[in-house]
């Protein structure tokens, strides 16, 4: 099966896939978050070294996430179940409240191509999806590096800002309350 790759803003795909969230398992679809912001985040592996330090992070900024309109949903190729074996027995997993995603067959992660062939696994991958369905970033990286909670607050809240003042650009490094631009307007001249 060919999946095509999912482009920065095409609609992303409607699927279907487990998630272990408060206690409780449930069968979800993506556009059961339509209206709000997902922050997808993929990652290798349950019970591993480098995605609880993440997810832990992530969970810091979880109710900031919420504050702006947004839900977060991690993902790995695990099921719901381990999901719930992790959260029951670390620590670091005890703090998340947000969505663990459950992608046993691949097909979420072979949809967004962070899928491993050989080890069955996701790379790290982080999709930022508008309220209407619409990829609007991401970044994906080799396993061995941890990503920023805090940087995929800025960039959410950077692709709301734009999304919120039709015209108007967010430069390097911004964040909220500094300046942005109007191409056209700003840029003549200045680069």
């Amino acid at each position: 099966m060919v999946i095509d790759m999912i482009s920065i803003g095409n609609i992303v795909p409607d699927l279907e896939f487990d998630t272990y969230q408060n206690e409780e398992i449930k069968r979800v679809k993506l556009s059961d978050y339509r209206g709000k912001w997902i922050v997808l985040m993929f990652y290798p592996a349950d019970f591993t070294f480098v995605c609880p330090t993440e997810l832990r992070e992530m969970a810091t900024y979880y109710d900031e996430i919420k504050k702006l309109g947004g839900e977060v949903i991690s993902m790995s190729t695990d099921t719901a179940y381990a999901h719930k074996a992790w959260h029951d027995s670390s620590p670091a997993i005890k703090t998340i409240i947000y969505p663990m995603g459950a992608d046993p067959s691949a097909i979420v992660s072979k949809t967004f191509n962070t899928y491993v062939e050989s080890s069955g696994l996701s790379l790290r991958a982080t999709f930022i999806i508008n309220p209407d369905g619409v990829l609007k970033a991401f970044e994906m990286h080799d396993d061995s590096i941890g990503r920023s909670a805090k940087e995929i607050l800025r960039k959410l809240k950077a692709a709301k800002f734009v999304a919120e003042n039709n015209g108007m650009v967010c430069p390097a490094s911004w964040e909220p309350g500094t300046e942005t631009l109007k191409p056209g307007i700003d840029l003549v001249g200045k680069i």
